[in-house]
């Protein structure tokens, strides 16, 4: 029976069991990569439908936050104003009240001082009046 057998058929026979061996560990590696695809594809989207509350919830808080950065806004302009508004006050205040005080003080300081007791003479000094 393999008595016509010769050895290139011998080499065609291994290399053609070569060929089916390299065939089989080639479909089975492609059959893993196939499920590790079906399974990213299964882990993305559970992930996307995850994540995609959470983005809408986040561009409802970003809005929100905008919305409050505005009013915040508004109520630093409102006190820009009162500062410029306190600033025009106190200005106006100094220049109509200020200045006649200041005057009123000044004269009554002045009274005081004439009307009170005459300093006392300082050593070695003379006195007004006399003769030396």
């Amino acid at each position: 029976m393999f008595s016509d057998v010769s050895l290139g058929d011998i080499a065609l026979l291994l290399l053609a069991l070569s060929v089916a061996v390299l065939v089989f560990r080639l479909g089975s590696l492609i059959g893993k990569a196939g499920r590790i695809l079906d399974e990213t594809q299964a882990t993305l989207k559970v992930t996307t439908d995850n994540v995609q509350p959470t983005l809408v919830k986040l561009t409802d808080t970003v809005s929100l936050t905008n919305d409050q950065l505005a009013r915040v806004d508004g109520i630093t302009t409102n006190v820009g104003a009162m500062a410029t508004n306190a600033n025009a006050l106190t200005s106006l205040f100094a220049a109509t009240v200020g200045q006649p005080l200041v005057k009123v003080a000044a004269f009554t300081y002045a009274v005081r001082s004439v009307l009170a007791d005459p300093p006392p003479a300082r050593p070695g000094a003379t006195e007004p009046g006399s003769g030396s």
